[in-house]
């Protein structure tokens, strides 16, 4: 595809926790009041860094007439300082993936929400890739009466099924116990030592990722492709709640999806809770990150929406 002009415009806004973060907004020549808000996914990810992937979905999104916003969340990076300035009193606080809940993704999409209707846009679509994916069905697990009318879940993630494999059983929950106690005592931002995960992650946000039973675990397939039973919580059970048109998307090649992407996605389309509403998309030779198919999966998203 051929680039076509649009509008490109690096801006800031605060989340509804009143931290600063950086965006890039992509809007058609002509004006529009649809816009999708993309939500990267963790480890060392930045839309800043994923320019062609960023240009490349916004030339076939402002075809369409929708402006695209791409932010940094709080997950960026491995590791960053981010401001919060409230009520005139400036806070440094530490943030990436080695420090971040995911449940706190909610002050982030809110505030672009909130940001974005200032502007004039007033038709909302989420894409979230990897992580960000599951940032999306915990928005909606906790907010089903938003403001978005579709999303887009690519390359969703099992996290918590991968550090249990990677891991091991015993390992496993001696990484859980430990990551208990030490926030329990306060210790909570403490970065993990490297016996536990060679991973940088401090005792909250290891604990808030591997927690079978937490708000990371949205598309447990390990526990269903092995039976392991690590969650109390019923599989799926925030991503049974969406009640919105969903596009769902994985890369025929995913890395993270067990060497089966088609066994995968079989489990959330039986899993999903209103077939009418979903639709599932698998990418000829694409990876978990679609590299290299980059047009391919736009025109998909662009399409669909």
């Amino acid at each position: 595809m051929k680039n076509h002009q649009n509008k490109l415009r690096l801006v800031e806004f605060e989340s509804t926790d009143h931290i600063t973060l950086p965006a890039l907004l992509y809007e058609p020549l002509n004006k529009t009041n649809k816009v999708a808000i993309f939500l990267h996914g963790n480890g060392n990810s930045s839309v800043f860094y994923a320019v062609k992937q960023m240009n490349v979905l916004a030339d076939h999104l402002t075809q369409k007439d929708i402006s695209l916003f791409s932010f940094n969340n709080r997950g960026a990076h491995y590791f960053h300082k981010l401001k919060r300035i409230k009520n005139g009193i400036e806070e440094d606080l530490k943030l990436g993936t080695a420090y971040e809940l995911i449940k706190d993704c909610l002050y982030d999409i809110d505030g672009t929400v909130n940001y974005l209707s200032k502007l004039g846009y007033k038709t909302f679509y989420l894409i979230g890739e990897s992580t960000g994916a599951n940032k999306i069905v915990v928005y909606h697990y906790y907010k089903p009466k938003n403001k978005i009318e579709k999303y887009v879940l690519l390359s969703g993630g099992d996290d918590t099924g991968l550090y249990y494999q990677s891991m091991g059983k015993k390992k496993f929950y001696l990484a859980l116990k430990k990551c208990q106690v030490e926030i329990k005592k306060g210790n909570g931002i403490k970065l993990v030592p490297k016996y536990l995960v060679d991973y940088l992650f401090s005792y909250q946000s290891l604990y808030d990722t591997i927690n079978p039973d937490g708000d990371y675990n949205i598309f447990p397939f390990n526990e269903v492709f092995h039976n392991l039973k690590l969650s109390k919580k019923p599989l799926f059970r925030e991503y049974k709640t969406i009640n919105k048109p969903t596009l769902v998307v994985y890369g025929e090649n995913d890395e993270y999806c067990y060497g089966d992407v088609p066994k995968c996605v079989k489990v959330l389309k039986k899993d999903c809770p209103n077939a009418k509403l979903f639709t599932f998309k698998i990418v000829k030779n694409a990876d978990h990150g679609f590299n290299g198919k980059e047009e391919e999966l736009a025109k998909i998203v662009s399409q669909w929406l």
